[in-house]
């Protein structure tokens, strides 16, 4: 796929960009912005038009929490494949299973929602938007279809719009920086607890 994002870019018109580059235009914040602005808008529309079930569109509505992770916190580690393909397809288990196995109660949104968040940690796979998917799936009494689409897909698309959109701007880091980097990088970071500051407190 990475391969693939090479070849557009080295096939789109260069002339525009060198200029661009070269009036230093490209190291404005504004202009930044911009470009994460129409990246994001580009990602989100792909992924909304290609994957976007007609019956239930608040499915994806994780997606929009992904789409600012991944045009605008683009080398956090929770925006890195492992933790958005993972924790969308983690959660998004958990909340069919829970429906399937027990049921919409509130019980379940609840249960869902805590078995995702510990998964989640347990595999290093963070991914905050991805958290809705738990609550969504039991909400839209979703069967195991879903995973295909419109999560996998919607998930797919948005990061392969990324990847070609961080090739085209100057300066900017490639997506994804870490295939298989975790979410949090280290230990037993959750929760509000700082065993740093206390160990030196010893």
């Amino acid at each position: 796929m990475l391969r693939c994002c090479e070849l557009l870019v080295r096939a789109m018109p260069f002339q525009r960009i060198l200029i661009f580059k070269k009036m230093n235009l490209y190291r404005l914040p504004l202009m930044r912005l911009l470009w994460c602005a129409i990246g994001a808008g580009s990602g989100i529309f792909a992924a909304l038009y290609f994957a976007g079930p007609t019956a239930s569109p608040f499915l994806l509505a994780s997606l929009g929490g992904s789409t600012i992770f991944l045009f605008g916190l683009t080398t956090f580690p929770a925006a890195q494949p492992r933790a958005l393909i993972g924790g969308h397809l983690i959660a998004a288990m958990v909340g069919i299973a829970s429906f399937q196995l027990f049921g919409g109660a509130l019980w379940v949104y609840i249960l869902a929602q805590v078995v995702a968040m510990c998964l989640m940690f347990g595999t290093k796979t963070i991914h905050p938007p991805a958290g809705a998917n738990a609550i969504l799936m039991v909400h839209a009494h979703a069967t195991w279809s879903a995973l295909w689409l419109p999560v996998l897909v919607g998930v797919l698309i948005l990061a392969g719009v990324a990847m070609i959109w961080s090739r085209l701007y100057p300066g900017l880091a490639h997506y994804p920086v870490g295939w298989l980097e975790p979410s949090p990088t280290t230990g037993l970071s959750w929760g509000g607890w700082d065993d740093s500051k206390n160990d030196s407190q010893r």
